[in-house]
C-alpha cells in the first residue's frame, strides 16, 4: 500500500469515527431527554433535558472536526494535516480504539512523502 492510499484510510477513519460520534450524541440526547419525558417528574426533567443537550453537544462538538479534517484529507488541503495530526494526539488517550487510529494516523501523516504530498496540495 503506497501513502496515498494511507492518507485515505486516515481520511476515512477520521469521517467514520466522527460521524460516528454524531450518532452517539443524537442517541444520547434521546436517551437522557426520553427518560425526563418518561419519568413524568417536574423536577427531573429540566435536570434530565440539561444533561442530555450537555452531553450530546460535547459529543457533537469533539466530534465534527474529525468528519471535516477527514473531509479535508480526502481533499489533499494541507491545512487537514495539521488539524488531523492534532486530533490523533489527543484521541491517543481514548483506549483501545483511540490510540490505535490516533498512532496510525500520526505514523502515515508524519512520513515526508505524506508531507510533501500536502505540500502539493494534490496528492500526485
Amino acid at each position: 500500500m503506497d501513502m496515498k492510499e494511507h492518507v485515505t484510510v486516515v481520511g476515512a477513519l477520521c469521517i467514520g469515527l466522527g460521524a460516528l460520534g454524531v450518532v452517539l450524541a443524537i442517541i444520547a440526547f434521546v436517551f437522557f431527554a426520553g427518560i425526563g419525558v418518561l419519568s413524568g417528574d417536574r423536577e427531573a426533567l429540566p435536570i434530565l433535558t440539561f444533561i442530555a443537550v450537555v452531553s450530546a453537544g460535547f459529543l457533537a462538538i469533539i466530534s465534527v472536526p474529525d468528519i471535516i479534517g477527514g473531509i479535508g484529507l480526502l481533499k489533499w488541503q494541507p491545512w487537514a494535516r495539521i488539524l488531523v495530526l492534532i486530533l490523533s494526539v489527543i484521541k491517543l488517550i481514548n483506549f483501545p480504539l483511540g490510540t490505535i487510529v490516533g498512532v496510525y494516523s500520526i505514523w502515515v501523516l508524519m512520513q515526508n512523502e505524506v508531507a510533501g504530498l500536502f505540500a502539493r496540495g494534490s496528492g500526485s
